[in-house]
């Protein structure tokens, strides 16, 4: 039967250790040996104690939870499979730690900023993960001059010092391309995401490096940019198509846009990986189902989101020891498409 009486100290007293050791059990702490955490959560559970998350957040002047801040994702909204993979990885670790989500939608960039600011100064979160940085940005330099716990996933222009996880898009895109240029292709053309985000920029500078590397100046007029969804590669692959410009590869930025790449392609006679290949990125689910099968830049998304909570956790809550950044590997599965 449950002891509502039962507290952190009469666990502690009965398996031999001190409050502040069931605590840090509690909180899954690294420190604490693997003997020491079955055994005292061995006695939690025969004395009935079970920690009550709202009386640790007032004792702790903490709220359990951690933002998230969804607008930043540059892949736009829920149909994009980033998004449910990476906040899968985030839920995964935030979950063994006993935290909430708290995800943040917004509209603007200023309305984002705003929310974000309000979610961490009225304490409805300890920190907040930001899914992606736009150019120019006006909230990370906010978030680090009033000293607010955040990781973003992604790349910062800004000279502050953060704590974030990435791929390297800038190599991986380069290294996309480049596979394209061994396979004989030299007019390559690009499919391109909203050029107010990172991403999209990092991702054509690997495309334009690798051309270049190789003698190879970038047409501007084979670069068409996208919404990041598969109308978006759509419409962009018809405006390319219109221009009536010579290529036989498209490199584009995100799966989805390459999906829809292909779909106009199709429906215009082209045949995708002999006539045109094409390459995406991300290696979201729906690139192995489409026909051909999408040659796709493999992104660990759920490892990012995994990270970035850790790292996010380790500066809150003091939950193990993380670098203030990682560079996570990528690498290029290759399919029909390409």
């Amino acid at each position: 039967m449950l002891n509502n009486k039962v507290t952190i100290k009469d666990v502690a007293r009965r398996a031999g250790v001190s409050p502040s050791t069931v605590s840090r059990v509690i909180a899954d702490h690294p420190r604490i040996s693997p003997n020491t955490k079955e055994r005292v959560r061995m006695i939690m559970a025969e004395l009935g104690y079970y920690p009550n998350a709202i009386a640790r957040s007032l004792v702790n002047q903490t709220s359990s939870s951690i933002g998230v801040i969804r607008s930043r994702l540059t892949q736009g909204d829920f149909t994009n499979p980033f998004f449910p993979a990476v906040i899968q990885g985030i839920s995964s670790v935030a979950h063994k730690h006993g935290l909430h989500l708290v995800l943040s939608t917004s509209s603007s960039f200023t309305q984002e900023d705003e929310e974000c600011l309000n979610l961490l100064r009225q304490r409805r979160v300890d920190g907040v993960i930001l899914l992606a940085s736009h150019r120019r940005d006006k909230l990370i330099p906010r978030l680090a001059a009033e000293g607010f716990p955040f990781v973003l996933i992604g790349r910062h222009e800004g000279p502050e010092a953060i704590n974030w996880v990435n791929n390297d898009n800038f190599a991986d895109a380069k290294s996309a391309v480049e596979y394209l240029l061994g396979k004989g292709h030299r007019h390559i053309a690009c499919l391109d995401g909203d050029p107010r985000y990172v991403v999209s920029v990092d991702r054509l500078r690997g495309y334009r490096a690798a051309l270049e590397e190789q003698g190879i100046q970038m047409d501007a007029a084979l670069v068409e940019h996208s919404e990041f969804s598969v109308d978006g590669g759509y419409q962009a692959t018809l405006r390319l198509l219109q221009k009536q410009l010579e290529f036989s590869a498209i490199f584009a930025v995100d799966d989805l846009i390459a999906i829809g790449a292909m779909r106009a392609l199709q429906e215009r006679g082209f045949a995708v990986g002999k006539d045109v290949a094409v390459v995406g990125f991300n290696n979201t689910i729906l690139g192995a189902y489409v026909q051909p099968a999408l040659t796709s830049v493999h992104v660990p998304i759920y490892e990012l989101g995994q990270i970035a909570v850790q790292m996010l956790t380790a500066h809150i809550y003091g939950s193990g020891t993380f670098p203030n950044q990682q560079m996570l590997q990528a690498e290029l599965v290759v399919r029909s498409s390409a």
